[in-house]
């Protein structure tokens, strides 16, 4: 039987960037995705760490480092500041291990667990 796990994790990121009239999904740094083994377009969870909001989408690389800008309805939920955390999920048998990054108050990879 299938089950649906963790496959990468970028937990603490900060917002900020909101483009509501942008049309969807969420822009990401190229090096942050690659750390968590998040491919660009695939769909994410984005959990607020400093609200309730919880929203799925996808993600674009091609933020800078140190930014993490929400587009379209996604930024409708957040607000700039706000630490979230943005999760990939796949589906196997058995959990064979996540790829886990935690980032500092400037956005950038403090830790990077499996």
């Amino acid at each position: 039987m299938l089950r649906t796990f963790v496959n990468g994790k970028i937990h603490q990121l900060k917002v900020t960037g909101l483009q509501p009239k942008y049309s969807g999904s969420c822009l990401i740094c190229p090096e942050l995705l690659a750390a968590a083994g998040i491919e660009p377009f695939e769909k994410v969870e984005i959990y607020s760490l400093t609200s309730t909001a919880r929203i799925a989408t996808y993600v674009f690389p091609g933020a800078a480092e140190g930014e993490f800008t929400l587009n379209g309805g996604a930024a409708l939920h957040f607000r700039l500041g706000d630490r979230v955390a943005v999760v990939a999920y796949r589906q196997e048998e058995a959990f064979s291990g996540a790829n886990c990054v935690i980032v500092d108050p400037l956005d950038t990879p403090v830790q990077n667990g499996r």
